[in-house]
């Protein structure tokens, strides 16, 4: 059973929701087709400019605009939305000399924006124009005028833009992309300007972020008892404890594994000494490692612990899978 669809059956709904699809994707491989070297003088621009990217449109290309520079700005190119309407009431001054203007308009006749690119021009700002006609005022002013003309737009009344602002929307995701190849732009750049984000959490934390410090991590000293080390585990809860020489270098590692096998020997544990039974040397990893770095040594060793020691060999810190989870590195 399905609620009801007002005036459309399931199957209608359905044969409607693949027209559109349809269109728009045949909308975004045709623009695919037909780009040419406008769109490399388009980056060139792009690449050279000195201030900031402004893009702008009205309507439903001012969402599609907004989202364009929302996207630049994240991969490596500064860039902002202005209206075109608050612009001639004053956010103009936003714009400067060094600055290259990206204005969206199907029609290119878009009144707002045909009112500011004069100024615009004036203040020295290159412009790129996207518009589905190429004969518009806005693309005849245009340093560069990029094609986003559709055959038809997805909407039945042939009235909402549809097509028209996914083909805009896939041709500055395009721009954006090229751009961000050009400059070398990489993973750990997305992340800083990311850094809520997981990709964030994951390249920009660091082991000494996470870790276990101080008098909570758990340590015993060469020649102490397995019980001490047994005392130590339970009280600090990673399941291991660092065996630790008089210099505060690490000896050993005593885990619950190492309990295990020691049992299994019939080690008798009243009398044993923790150098007896624990694990010579243990995997270490230092404080200023991605925290992302211990996940990966863990899961390639099948351990759940890491002890940390800084250039000089001395213990700084302990952690464990766990503790990873809670920072959501995993």
């Amino acid at each position: 059973m399905h609620a009801p669809l007002g005036k459309l059956n399931a199957d209608e709904a359905i044969a409607l929701g693949k027209r559109v699809l349809d269109i728009e994707s045949r909308a975004v491989a045709a623009l695919a087709s037909r780009l040419d070297e406008t769109f490399a003088n388009a980056l060139a621009i792009i690449l050279a400019c000195s201030g900031r990217i402004v893009v702008s449109g009205m309507g439903k290309s001012g969402h599609v605009a907004r989202k364009i520079a929302s996207t630049l700005a994240s991969t490596g190119t500064p860039a902002f939305f202005v209206h075109p309407a608050e612009a001639s009431h004053g956010d103009l001054g936003m714009i400067a000399s060094g600055d290259v203007m990206i204005a969206l308009s199907n029609s290119g006749e878009s009144a707002e924006l045909l009112t500011i690119v004069p100024l615009v021009r004036r203040r020295g700002a290159k412009l790129i124009a996207m518009t589905g006609n190429a004969a518009s005022a806005l693309a005849r002013e245009a340093d560069v005028h990029l094609d986003a003309r559709v055959d038809e737009e997805a909407c039945p009344l042939g009235l909402a833009p549809t097509a028209s602002t996914t083909a805009a929307l896939a041709l500055g995701d395009a721009l954006a992309v090229a751009a961000l190849e050009a400059r070398g732009f990489g993973a750990d750049d997305f992340a800083r300007s990311h850094p809520g984000g997981s990709l964030g959490r994951r390249l920009l934390t660091h082991v000494r972020d996470v870790m276990r410090a101080g008098d909570a991590v758990p340590r015993v000293p060469a020649g102490a008892a397995v019980s001490d080390a047994l005392f130590e585990i339970t009280g600090k809860g990673l399941g291991m404890t660092a065996v630790v020489n008089p210099d505060g270098r690490v000896a050993g590692l005593f885990t619950d594994g190492d309990l295990r096998r020691a049992l299994a020997r019939k080690v008798d544990l009243s009398t044993a000494l923790v150098d007896n039974v624990m694990t010579l040397r243990p995997r270490c990893i230092g404080p200023q490692r991605l925290a992302v770095e211990a996940v990966e040594e863990m899961e390639r060793h099948r351990i759940n612990g890491l002890l940390v020691v800084d250039d000089a060999g001395l213990l700084v810190g302990a952690l464990n899978m766990h503790d990873l989870f809670s920072a959501k590195v995993v």
